[in-house]
């Protein structure tokens, strides 16, 4: 038996007697006073509660309902309620522009907009009216103007669960949104649910949680992947799961519940790096490491693999919003121990995931397959790609080549069957990667947190560089280059100081606006 429904998803696994403890970094944003632990029934009856208010606030089978608020796992049972009276939720990160969500609501014409005091806030300050894009908002926290007030909702019953077909509409996603403005995903319950949830909810050796695990996740959880792994992990039914909101200040719940298995965003692996490497660092327990969403560069993977006192395995995921995961790669302490080799890279996704996917490399010109070792468009073909765009079906149309979905990455397809990413098609640099340039800048030299270059026709490559003080030492910055191809001066920033989507990824064409290298690329993007 697998996950088979989002609406009853906790009522069923009180059913199946699932035991797991849920332990949170903070109180949830939807039940303030309960505190930071619950137990499955818990959650089931919180599930059940926000459908009976959300129903009361005249939600009805087939609204859209749109969330946006602080990153949190009460993204996935705000989902769940709204699933269980017959709506769609659609999920909108709270690190959205104003006039990105004013956008991406017109297209959702929500029935109702669930918020907090500080996103309507802070849209006003930008001259932007998000209420009058949904027809009633909901506040979270507190009663607001034109808004209704949560508390006079709370406790009305519940209507029975509403079926729908597998088939239709069950939730919005955004994509990042690193190259523009993102698009909203639809996924039904085939896709995402009997697809990818049920796929994962399978138990296989290493990969999958143990009953004796405690998985810990750092996730944004409004996004693609916060739904199936929900489904999957505690269909599973480890010992404990540990859900971490915010990464800073994350060290005193890791401390108290060491993981065994730890899902983060790359970005947030990326901010703990100098946590993994003391040696009282809490990972030490971890058997098995999880990233998505972006590429991981080698000296953060390294450092996680080499903090664990266990034989640890790092997995590495491949995927997009619209198709789930393409293709996985298993990582070792030996697989990245090669300090020494000229371009250490991870930029080997491995295989695509047996019997569910498959790949193929075109020209993106012609769209015929090129030979192996010839760089070009990856496309996939998969049975659980996303329904469409809300708002923009000719843009998801465009996407779609003779059944195949346009992933708008450039990569090669090896010998062996595996395949390396070389760049997404807008940020491609003739005849070089910058995920490969990345890398070994990154692994050259340990006091840059993250690189990212940027290619301008008529122009080198420009290196921005990421330091925890904005400081470079040029001396090391002129060897790193010993055996690179000529790029520009660098430009040296701090984290905070570069642009960034909801996932930490960077948004790259607004720090070309930053750094005033225009938006003039060697890639298309036609297809992002």
């Amino acid at each position: 038996m697998k996950p088979t429904d989002l609406g009853t998803l906790f009522d069923d696994l009180v059913d199946r007697g699932v035991s797991t403890v849920v332990e949170l970094s903070r109180p949830l944003d939807i039940a303030p006073d309960h505190g930071t632990t619950y137990d499955v029934g818990e959650l089931a009856a919180l599930v059940r509660g926000a459908a009976g208010w959300l129903h009361a606030a005249g939600v009805r089978p087939g609204d859209r309902v749109a969330v946006v608020k602080e990153n949190h796992w009460d993204y996935v049972l705000l989902a769940c309620a709204a699933a269980r009276v017959g709506a769609v939720p659609a999920l909108l990160s709270d690190h959205l522009t104003p006039e990105t969500l004013q956008l991406l609501l017109k297209r959702l014409d929500p029935a109702l907009l669930v918020t907090t005091h500080a996103v309507l806030d802070h849209a006003r300050d930008n001259e932007t009216d998000l209420m009058g894009f949904a027809r009633r908002t909901l506040t979270l926290d507190g009663p607001h103007p034109g808004a209704l007030d949560l508390d006079r909702l709370r406790g009305h019953e519940p209507p029975r669960p509403v079926s729908r077909d597998p088939d239709d509409p069950l939730v919005v996603n955004h994509t990042s949104g690193t190259t523009g403005t993102p698009k909203l995903v639809m996924h039904s319950t085939r896709t995402l649910i009997h697809g990818l949830a049920a796929t994962e909810a399978a138990r296989l050796p290493v990969v999958s949680s143990k009953p004796t695990d405690t998985v810990c996740s750092a996730l944004a959880y409004c996004h693609g992947r916060a739904i199936p792994w929900t489904a999957s992990v505690l269909w599973l039914a480890p010992r404990k799961v540990v859900v971490i909101a915010d990464a800073d200040g994350a060290e005193p719940v890791l401390r108290a519940h060491p993981p065994t298995t730890l899902e983060a965003l790359p970005s947030i692996f990326v901010r703990w790096q100098p946590l993994a490497e003391r040696a009282d660092n809490p990972f030490r327990d971890v058997r098995l490491y999880v990233s998505t969403f972006d590429a991981m560069h080698p000296p953060t993977v390294r450092a996680f693999l080499g903090a664990t006192a266990r034989r640890p395995l790092w997995v590495q995921v491949w995927g997009q919003t619209e198709t789930g995961p393409l293709t996985f790669r298993f990582l070792t302490r030996r697989s990245v121990a090669e300090r020494d080799a000229r371009h250490p890279s991870t930029r080997n996704l491995g295989r695509p995931v047996p019997g569910r996917m498959r790949l193929r490399v075109v020209d993106p010109r012609t769209f015929r397959p090129v030979p192996a070792g010839q760089p070009g468009l990856v496309l996939a073909r998969t049975k659980v790609r996303c329904l469409g765009y809300v708002g923009e079906q000719e843009r998801w149309d465009a996407k779609v080549v003779g059944g195949w979905w346009n992933t708008g990455d450039v990569g090669v397809r090896t010998r062996t069957g595996a395949y390396l990413l070389l760049d997404r098609e807008v940020d491609v640099i003739p005849g070089q990667s910058c995920v490969e340039l990345e890398d070994v800048i990154e692994d050259r030299l340990p006091s840059v947190v993250e690189c990212v270059i940027l290619g301008t026709p008529g122009e080198l490559p420009v290196p921005v560089l990421v330091t925890d003080g904005g400081a470079l030492d040029r001396r090391g910055w002129a060897h790193a280059l010993r055996d690179l191809p000529a790029l520009a001066d660098p430009i040296v920033l701090t984290w905070d100081e570069i642009p960034r989507t909801g996932t930490g990824k960077v948004r790259r064409m607004e720090l070309r606006t930053l750094i005033r290298r225009g938006h003039d690329t060697f890639g298309s993007g036609r297809w992002t």
